[in-house]
């Protein structure tokens, strides 16, 4: 990237630098005054809100854009032990316009459920671009969005939006404990349009790194898993990272960071329990939390220098 970056070994203009030391909850933002006074001249101001799951809305100057918006957060079975695959897709309109604003980028990792459902919903009130694999454009295709608003890309893409670019990043998905996934597939023309929630595949996967002009580079996961060869070079400055459901990916925490050069913070994501409503603090099943937990002590030991934020839904952060 050619922009200018941030110190690598400082908290991203944050007010909680003392608290991040371990683990924050809820780090103050600063104010609109002390704020724009760190700025570089020209940079643009951008809050980030964790939407639960992978899911991000941010907020950059005058735009939003959304990253894995999933906000409808319906029952499974999932977390009960009684996971249905012929759950039936549906919107939670009320809720998923009430706190995805109106975008004019999405970008999807990738094709689950989870991460998928609601952005069909999202682009056709707000107008926005949807950004992600062949799957999600021939899936999009099938739920009636136009091809204007589609954009399939594959990884190694870096697209300028002004106040922003995104880099595509080729990645994979998680594996499960007998090293398989849910809904595994591909879509390579447009199928019938999905009713459940096995009619969406994982299609792919992608993780992006959105440099803000002036500001921080974020990488996003959607998923634990990743090609190291493909982070060669990232650097971001503010890593979030999918929490591992298993121990199939080998040395997961020391490989990422080492490939993403140790960022100088690390916020984790996709530990919650996305079967319940949006209420803070998150809900997570006690399997979930010992996985967290686990996964936060890995990233100590293995870059005891980079910070850790342990999000609040919908708080806004300032990371730069």
């Amino acid at each position: 990237m050619t922009q200018s970056r941030l110190g690598r070994r400082r908290l991203l203009g944050t007010a909680a630098g003392a608290a991040l030391a371990t683990v924050a909850t809820v780090p103050a933002v600063p104010s609109t005054a002390s704020a724009a006074a760190r700025r570089p001249t020209g940079a643009v101001p951008a809050t980030f809100r964790w939407l639960g799951t992978s899911g991000w809305r941010i907020d950059i100057g005058a735009k939003t854009v959304l990253l894995d918006p999933y906000l409808s957060r319906f029952d499974t079975g999932l977390f009960r032990g009684t996971f249905n695959p012929a759950t039936p897709l549906q919107v939670d309109a009320a809720t998923v316009d009430r706190h995805a604003g109106t975008p004019q980028t999405i970008l999807v990792t990738h094709t689950h459920w989870d991460h998928f459902n609601d952005v069909p919903h999202i682009a056709r009130r707000s107008g926005a671009r949807v950004f992600g694999t062949l799957t999600a454009y021939h899936l999009g295709l099938a739920l009636g969005l136009p091809a204007s608003q589609l954009n399939p890309v594959k990884g190694g893409e870096v697209l300028d939006f002004g106040e922003y670019t995104v880099e595509v990043v080729a990645a994979l998905h998680s594996r499960n404990s007998t090293y398989s996934m849910a809904f595994p597939g591909v879509r390579v023309a447009v199928p019938a349009p999905p009713t459940t929630i096995a009619d969406l595949p994982e299609g792919d996967t992608l993780a992006y790194q959105v440099t803000v002009r002036g500001g921080p580079s974020v990488f996003f996961m959607g998923a634990s898993d990743f090609v190291e060869r493909n982070l060669t070079g990232l650097r971001p400055d503010v890593a979030m990272i999918a929490v591992p459901a298993t121990d199939a990916t080998h040395a997961y925490v020391p490989r990422l960071l080492t490939a993403l050069d140790r960022p100088a913070v690390v916020v984790p994501v996709h530990w919650d329990d996305f079967e319940t409503p949006l209420s803070n603090p998150p809900s997570t099943t006690p399997n979930d939390r010992r996985r967290l937990d686990a996964f936060l002590a890995a990233v100590r030991e293995t870059a005891p220098r980079t910070k850790i934020l342990l999000p609040e839904y919908l708080t806004p952060y300032r990371l730069g």
